[in-house]
């Protein structure tokens, strides 16, 4: 795993919210769940479909916009169809209002 890196800041992704970034060429979808900041794998497992297309829930869940796949945001795990393979999840720190991203 390499150096984390400043992908984002807080401002970018408020509560509730998905946002879609790239880093040497990786697509990676940060995600806000009720104020704790996650990193994952932009593309659905089930199709290549963005995941910051899709909504956050309850829970740190993500769901797919396409398919309704659902996700642990945490983990990676797929918990609802069609889905059946996790998405890659980065390791995510804070410093300040900086989001940074082991990629």
């Amino acid at each position: 795993m390499s150096e984390p890196r400043r992908l984002a800041c807080l401002a970018d992704v408020p509560p509730n919210t998905l946002l879609g970034v790239e880093v040497d060429e990786i697509r990676i979808c940060l995600a806000n769940a009720d104020g704790k900041i996650y990193a994952f794998q932009d593309n659905c497992t089930h199709k290549d479909f963005p995941m910051a297309a899709g909504s956050v829930h309850g829970g740190a869940t993500i769901e797919c916009a396409w398919h309704g796949a659902r996700f642990d945001m945490a983990t990676g795990k797929a918990i609802r169809l069609p889905a059946i393979k996790p998405l890659k999840t980065y390791e995510v720190t804070l410093d300040g209002d900086d989001i940074l991203v082991a990629v």
